[in-house]
């Protein structure tokens, strides 16, 4: 079977930059990466290139920038006083820092240059602005679940459909309690007449 979007895929890689340097590769992490094709859990490029390839299938695949991390942006070069910074280690070109964001995350951001009195940080992804090559081999190819979203949708639907009837069970119900309700009103006796008796009840001089 192909890859299509939707499958969940295993697959092996290893990504390289233009010159041969080997940025990352599955098995560093001890396992294969596994994503939904088209969810867009991985860069565009990744994403398109696995699309079709069949089980066991290898390819060395590169993507251009704007399909990988895009173009780097200068509007994330920040500059920072050195006194911010903690002052071990000691800031060099080329270090990796985790910089705080005001909803709590934390994001990595690359020493650019190290001044006296400042330090510029560069807070674009570390693969911004080049184009990438992966050797990638599909080890697994699972369907898109659509049986299970299916039995979920019915269920959902007979949920909904259960609700339903019971809130017009109770309507029909409360329906037929006002009807008992009004029916046994109109078995109740008239009220007294303006003598203050009803009917003939020889209990007052005008019944007699």
């Amino acid at each position: 079977m192909k890859v299509v979007k939707g499958n969940s895929v295993k697959i092996e890689y290893t990504g390289k930059l233009a010159d041969g340097t080997v940025f990352d590769a599955s098995k560093n992490h001890g396992q294969p990466l596994e994503f939904e094709v088209g969810s867009g859990m991985v860069i565009p490029g990744f994403d398109k290139a696995v699309e079709g390839m069949e089980l066991d299938e290898e390819k060395t695949v590169t993507i251009p920038v704007d399909d990988a991390y895009g173009e780097a942006r200068p509007e994330l070069m920040q500059e920072v006083p050195r006194d911010k910074l903690p002052k071990e280690p000691e800031p060099k070109e080329g270090m990796m820092l985790a910089v705080g964001t005001p909803d709590g995350r934390q994001i990595p951001a690359r020493i650019a240059k190290v001044d006296e009195d400042k330090v510029t940080i560069d807070l674009n992804h570390p693969l911004a602005g080049k184009e990438l090559t992966f050797e990638i081999k599909v080890v697994g190819i699972e369907e898109a679940k659509k049986e299970e979203a299916e039995e979920k949708k019915a269920e959902d639907k007979k949920e909904e459909t259960t609700e339903k009837k019971k809130t017009e069970e109770k309507e029909t119900e409360k329906a037929s309690e006002e009807e008992e309700t009004a029916a046994e009103t109109k078995k109740e006796p008239a009220e007294d007449d303006e003598d203050g008796c009803e009917g003939s009840c020889h209990s007052c001089p005008g019944c007699h």
